[in-house]
């Protein structure tokens, strides 16, 4: 049961309705996490426009949400592996890949190199080493992508934790966070 109640989109009024409605626009749904998180018009209104720019970043969007799946999986979020699963699933990511994605791997080199570094940013509090750059340099990402690479990682760290505070029910089909 989640522990912060959501907010039912048809009440909601100022910031919060416009900010919710940004996200059904872009999600064709409001998920319960933003729901939620409209408790405070603050963290949705944020969460909508970091995740809205960064939407419009130099990184694809299968590059986002393999580094979604990998930060996830590392901080046991049981809604974000949900959510971020759905959302592969749309952009024809196989289950194979997904898994991967979880292992913190990914078959195309550069695929490989950002969620690689996602991780390491994640696992250093982003004391990333010379070498562990200059290897997703020499897979050839490019300064603005391991800007937005870092940026994904404070993103998906913020909805991780909110939602392993808030318990937030998962409206998207269940992932179990073990791996096979």
């Amino acid at each position: 049961m989640c522990r912060i109640p959501p907010i039912d989109p048809n009440a909601a009024t100022g910031v919060v309705k416009t900010a919710l409605e940004t996200v059904e626009a872009r999600f064709g749904m409001v998920p319960m996490m933003a729901r939620t998180m409209a408790q405070s018009p603050a963290v949705v209104a944020g969460w909508a426009a970091f995740s809205g720019a960064l939407a419009e970043g130099v990184l694809g969007e299968r590059t986002r949400e393999l580094i979604a799946l990998a930060v996830a999986q590392a901080n046991g979020s049981s809604y974000c592996l949900a959510a971020h699963t759905a959302l592969g699933e749309t952009l024809g990511l196989t289950t194979e890949e997904q898994l991967e994605a979880r292992r913190g791997r990914a078959h195309d080199a550069k695929d490989d190199a950002a969620v690689g570094l996602a991780l390491a940013i994640l696992e250093t509090r982003g004391a990333v080493s010379d070498d562990a750059l200059g290897l997703a340099r020499a897979a050839g990402l490019t300064d603005a992508e391991l800007s937005e690479v870092t940026a994904h990682v404070a993103l998906n760290v913020l909805t991780n934790y909110f939602n392993r505070l808030a318990d937030t029910d998962i409206d998207f089909p269940n992932v179990d966070r073990r791996m096979p």
